[in-house]
C-alpha cells in the first residue's frame, strides 16, 4: 500500500498576512510524510499574485515567486491575474527564477509555441513508481490575452488533446484548473479518467471535495483562508481510495512573529514603490460619493487616453486621499485595481440609456465584488464631457445629445464584463486597452 498526499492552495491574491503561518503549516507537513514514507507534493492553482499588494507590484511579482520557492511547491498554474495583469515581456520572465515547474496546457507565445518556462503537463513519479500525470488549464479570456500578444486556446478543447498521452503515461490523473466549478464539474463529467481536480477562480469552497462521478474536486476558497489537503491510497499504482479536507489558516499553530514577517513584505513593496511622481499644490481628499476633483481627474485621463469622446467612472474607485507629495506607492494605494480602460462606441440612443442608469438614485450605494475592483461601494458616477440640465437632458462636449449620431465612451472595462448594462454593452463592440490599469492613466496625468 502507498499513501500519496497532495497539499493545494488558489487564488491568495497576494493576501499575505496568513502567508508565514501556511508557509510554517506546509514545511511541517512535508517532514511529517515524508518521515512517515509517504509522497507528498504541493500546487498553486493561479491568481497567487495579485498586483495590488506591493511587495507584487514593486517586484512585477517576482518577490511571490520567491515565496512559492521558499514554499517548496512542485508546480502552479497560472490564473488570470498572473495571465493577463502583466505585460507581455514581464509574464514572459516572471518565471526565470521558479524552482518548480509551471504546468498549463492552453497558453502560448506570439509564435503560437509554449513559452520555454511553460509545459503543457508533467510526470511525476513516487519511489513506488506510481506516476502521477499533471496538467493545468487557465481560463478562456482569449481576447485579453490576445491584445498582450499571447495565444490562448478553449480550455476543454486543449485538453482533449492531451488526454490520452495522460491517459498512456499516467496511472493517476491530476487537473489544476483555473476554470471555476462549473467547468470543473463538466469535465469530470466529460472525461472520467481524470482522478482528481484541484480548482480554483471562483473561490469555491469544498470541506470534504466533492465526487462528480468517479472524479474528486477540490477547492480552498480564497486569499489564504484555508490550505486543501487530497490523500490518495494506492494499491499497486492503482488508487484504491481519495479523500479531500481543507484546513482553515487562522486553528493553524502560530508562527513567532508572523505579523512582522507580513508587515515586512508589506514594507520591501512599499520602499520599491517609494519613487515620486510629482507634487501637488495641496493634498486631494477621498469622497467617494461626491464628484472629487481626484475622481475626476482620473475620469479626464480615461477619456484622454481612449481618445473617446466622453467618460465616465464611478467613484469608489478612487479608495483614498492623494498627498501633496505623490509617489508610486501613493497611486498604488488609492487604486489598486486591476481595470483596464476600454472604450465603446454606441448610438446616441444607447449612451442615453446606459447614462440614466448611472443617474438611478441606488447606484452609489451598489456594493461591488469581484470584475478586478478591489473597493466596496460603487460610488458617485463621475463624467467627463457629460452633462445634465435640470429635466435630466444629457449634453455631450456643450452639445445636446442626439439620439442618431454615433458616439465613443470610455469606461472602466469592469462595466463591460455582463454584470451592468446588459441591454446595451454585450453586443457592442469593444476596444480593451492593455497592458495599462486605471492608475497607469492617474499617473500619466499626474505628471502631466
Amino acid at each position: 500500500m502507498e499513501y500519496i498526499h497532495i497539499y493545494h492552495t488558489n487564488d491568495l491574491h497576494s493576501h499575505l498576512k496568513r502567508w508565514p503561518r501556511i508557509q510554517h503549516f506546509l514545511t511541517s507537513r512535508r517532514k511529517y510524510h515524508e518521515a512517515a514514507g509517504e509522497e507528498f507534493l504541493l500546487f498553486d492553482i493561479g491568481d497567487f499574485i495579485d498586483r495590488w499588494h506591493p511587495l507584487s507590484e514593486g517586484t512585477q511579482g517576482k518577490g511571490n515567486i520567491e515565496l512559492l520557492n521558499e514554499s517548496g511547491y512542485t508546480a502552479v498554474t497560472i490564473g488570470n491575474n498572473e495571465g493577463v495583469n502583466f505585460p507581455y515581456e514581464s509574464l514572459n520572465h516572471l518565471y526565470d527564477n521558479r524552482k518548480f515547474d509551471v504546468v498549463l496546457a492552453n497558453l502560448y507565445n506570439s509564435n503560437k509555441q509554449y513559452p520555454e518556462w511553460l509545459k503543457p503537463y508533467k510526470i511525476y513519479q513516487t519511489e513506488k513508481g506510481t506516476r502521477i500525470g499533471v496538467i493545468g488549464l487557465t481560463a478562456y479570456f482569449s481576447l485579453l490575452y490576445e491584445l498582450l500578444g499571447w495565444h490562448l486556446t478553449e480550455p476543454i478543447e486543449e485538453l482533449k488533446n492531451w488526454i490520452q498521452t495522460l491517459r498512456d503515461q499516467s496511472d493517476i490523473i491530476v487537473l489544476l484548473s483555473h476554470l471555476g466549478l462549473n467547468h470543473d464539474e463538466q469535465i469530470a463529467r466529460e472525461f472520467p479518467e481524470i482522478d482528481i481536480i484541484l480548482g480554483g477562480h471562483t473561490h469555491h469552497t469544498l470541506p470534504e471535495g466533492k465526487l462528480e462521478g468517479q472524479t474528486l474536486l477540490a477547492g480552498a476558497g480564497k486569499h489564504g483562508r484555508y490550505v486543501g489537503h487530497v490523500s490518495i491510497q494506492v494499491d499497486e499504482r492503482k488508487p484504491i481510495g481519495k479523500q479531500a479536507r481543507l484546513y482553515n489558516v487562522m486553528e493553524l499553530p502560530s508562527v513567532p512573529d508572523e505579523k512582522v514577517i507580513s508587515k515586512e513584505l508589506y514594507r520591501k513593496g512599499k520602499k520599491l514603490l517609494n519613487q515620486k511622481i510629482t507634487k501637488l499644490p495641496t493634498e486631494h481628499p477621498h469622497e467617494p460619493f461626491q464628484e472629487a476633483e481626484l475622481a475626476q481627474l482620473l475620469c479626464q485621463a480615461l477619456r484622454e487616453w481612449c481618445k473617446a469622446d466622453c467618460a465616465f467612472i464611478n467613484g469608489g474607485l478612487i479608495l483614498g486621499p492623494l498627498p501633496s507629495k505623490v509617489t508610486l506607492y501613493d497611486v498604488l494605494s488609492i487604486c489598486p485595481h486591476p481595470i483596464n480602460p476600454c472604450k465603446i462606441e454606441l448610438t446616441g440612443s444607447e449612451l442615453k440609456k446606459v447614462l440614466l442608469e448611472t443617474r438611478d438614485e441606488d447606484w452609489a450605494d451598489q456594493q461591488v465584488v469581484g470584475l478586478g475592483f478591489r473597493g466596496t461601494v460603487m460610488g458617485a458616477s463621475i463624467y467627463d464631457r457629460i452633462t445634465f440640465n435640470e429635466n435630466n437632458d444629457i449634453y455631450i462636449n456643450g452639445k445636446q445629445l442626439d439620439v442618431n449620431q454615433t458616439y465613443t465612451l470610455a469606461v472602466p472595462d469592469m462595466f463591460t464584463f455582463g454584470h451592468f448594462f446588459k441591454e446595451v454593452f454585450p453586443q457592442k463592440k469593444k476596444e480593451y486597452f492593455l497592458p495599462e490599469f486605471l492608475r497607469d492613466l492617474l499617473k500619466w496625468k499626474l505628471e502631466k
